[in-house]
């Protein structure tokens, strides 16, 4: 093994010669007699890192690839932070897993696992949606739950997601808690993989039935939908876990011509008809979009593969199918359940709605059109969770969301939840339709009232070492020579959420800023523009986030209006060198 490092020498002796199964030892050493250094070296170079929101990996043999063991080791960690927390109760988890390749069999040994650290599990029969873990951890009262997904990452991944007793994930400081009880689990050893089957429950059909009630409660246009019914939708849960959740939810909203993509109804953790089951990239709705020609249809929608997030298409008003972005979606949502609930008479001046910093700020400014709160928190779903936790039972959550396509209605979860998103997207289609509109036409009609904003997206890749260093380097740049002026505005104002404070520039007027240290900046410019950068934590990236906005005269306005905000914007990007 000279061919190696040596500490990668000694982590792979270590299983060789440790309690692992000789499957396992066997494809170590068949892949030592082929000479796979490179393979091995990555395998084995260090230990898979549990982070703050757990596990995701490349499936495989080694201590840096998901598999038994490393899920294993996260489970025994997990329960051993629930026995510390929890000392004097009969602990309850719920475990839930999507359509990934070895879900089902890694999903078994994390439930073996509790079981045999004396826990209840309460076990998904099949496949299920994450936000219906989010639900059933709520439900049954339990004080934990795991998810096994990789979200949209491609299929050789696969993912282990922790959730507290809110049914949102980990945070601070528990979050830090249960890292630290992982990175104690000193080998296979330390694991107890006898599962007590007598600790074990089987769930399904019958939280199903309770998810679904409490979606169809969330419904606020009963009678469009009626006179609607029959509205054209096509659907596709892209391999994943949305059809199992989404076609009995829209049927339950009563939803009579829904017509699903066959070929992507059928679970595959290979994903084979798409390039990366990511309902961001049009790739994935290509299909979908090609059966709504074919039938004419009025509505496109489909999940990613855990379902806690959806991508939308529809036709604008030349009879061209064009793909929402995630702020575009969003902010239509928001936009309509205010107005619903404006007119339901149910506005009371006690209800909120959250979203992100790098979330379009038209939410913020139609929330205050309507007297609700807008709250921001930072980027990651769990900490609108861990708002919502906050303020449960102190003030009333409407609807949440960020730009990355993940969407929150009502308060039956703590995390994004693609389910209740689709079945209000398409009410949002049937009421529109019943006014004689359609979804472009309500989102354009919603720029003309309350600003035209216009966000953009842009990943900057740096691979390997110096390439983290590069990043580290532009951050440290923009905090001690900010850029003067972008796409032709004056800066004016700096947020640094890591040092937690916003900067006037003009007057040297520094206000805190009351939310946790994060590696993200923001330039305010005189026009209000708002610029994001920040450092991906899961990626070689560095992600800059583009919302400029102006007044639209009128709806007839649109698209030279957009042209000269997509230009604006390019002047941005150009500013920045990015």
């Amino acid at each position: 093994m000279s061919a190696l490092e040596p500490a990668v020498e000694q982590k792979i002796n270590s299983w060789l010669n440790g309690g692992y199964d000789e499957e396992t030892k066997a494809a170590i050493r068949k892949m030592l007699d082929q000479e796979q250094f490179t393979e091995l070296t990555d395998a084995f170079y260090k230990d898979l890192e549990f982070g703050t929101g757990g596990l995701r990996g490349i499936m495989g043999i080694g201590s840096n690839r998901v598999n038994k063991y490393t899920f294993g080791a996260a489970t025994q960690g997990l329960s051993n932070f629930l026995k510390n927390t929890y000392p004097d109760e009969n602990i309850k988890v719920a475990i839930a897993y999507d359509c990934r390749n070895n879900s089902d069999t890694l999903a078994q040994v994390v439930a073996d696992v509790f079981s045999a650290n004396g826990i209840r599990v309460y076990f998904f029969e099949a496949l299920r949606p994450t936000p219906e873990l989010s639900f059933a951890i709520r439900e049954l009262g339990c004080q934990s739950g795991v998810v096994l997904t990789a979200s949209h990452n491609p299929k050789e991944y696969n993912g282990f997601k922790a959730y507290g007793s809110d049914g949102g994930q980990f945070v601070a400081p528990y979050d830090k808690m249960v890292m630290e009880e992982v990175q104690k689990i000193s080998g296979v050893d330390d694991i107890k993989f006898e599962g007590v089957p007598d600790n074990i429950r089987l769930i399904g059909k019958d939280i199903d039935q309770l998810f679904l009630d409490e979606l169809v409660k969330l419904s606020v246009s009963r009678e469009a939908i009626e006179r609607q019914k029959d509205i054209s939708i096509v659907f596709s849960p892209i391999h994943g876990t949305g059809g199992v959740s989404v076609p009995p939810a829209l049927e339950a909203y009563g939803f009579e011509n829904v017509t699903l993509v066959e070929e992507q109804m059928v679970v595959d953790g290979n994903f084979p008809t798409v390039v990366y089951p990511n309902p961001e990239e049009e790739d994935a709705l290509s299909m979908a979009m090609d059966k709504a020609r074919e039938i004419d249809a009025e509505l496109v929608m489909a999940t990613d593969p855990d379902a806690d997030r959806v991508g939308i298409a529809v036709k604008n008003d030349k009879g061209e199918w064009i793909l929402f972005n995630g702020n575009m979606t969003g902010t239509l949502i928001i936009n309509y359940m205010l107005t619903a609930w404006k007119k339901a008479g149910k506005l009371t001046g006690n209800q909120y709605i959250v979203k992100t910093i790098v979330t379009s700020y038209l939410i913020d400014r139609i929330a205050e059109s309507y007297g609700v709160d807008c709250y921001n928190t930072l980027t990651g779903f769990k900490y609108i969770g861990e708002l919502m936790t906050e303020l449960e039972g102190k003030k009333e959550f409407i609807a949440g969301g960020e730009e990355s396509y993940g969407y929150l209605i009502g308060e039956h979860v703590r995390d994004k939840d693609a389910v209740v998103s689709a079945v209000i997207i398409a009410e949002m289609a049937a009421y529109y339709k019943d006014q004689g509109s359609s979804l472009f036409e309500a989102l354009v009609d919603m720029y003309v009232e309350h600003g035209f904003f216009k966000e953009k997206l842009v990943s900057v890749t740096k691979k390997g070492k110096s390439g983290a260093e590069e990043i580290q380097q532009m951050m440290k740049d923009f905090r001690s020579n900010p850029p003067k002026t972008l796409g032709g505005s004056k800066v004016v104002v700096l947020k640094d959420y890591q040092s937690q404070e916003e900067k006037n520039l003009e007057t040297n007027e520094i206000t805190p800023i009351n939310l946790p240290k994060a590696n993200v900046l923001q330039f305010v410019t005189e026009d209000g523009g708002i610029i994001s950068a920040r450092p991906s934590g899961t990626e070689p990236k560095i992600k800059f986030y583009c919302s400029v906005n102006t007044s639209l005269e009128s709806t007839d306005k649109y698209y030279e209006t957009a042209a000269s905000l997509d230009f604006v914007i390019d002047s941005i990007l150009k500013d920045l060198g990015v």
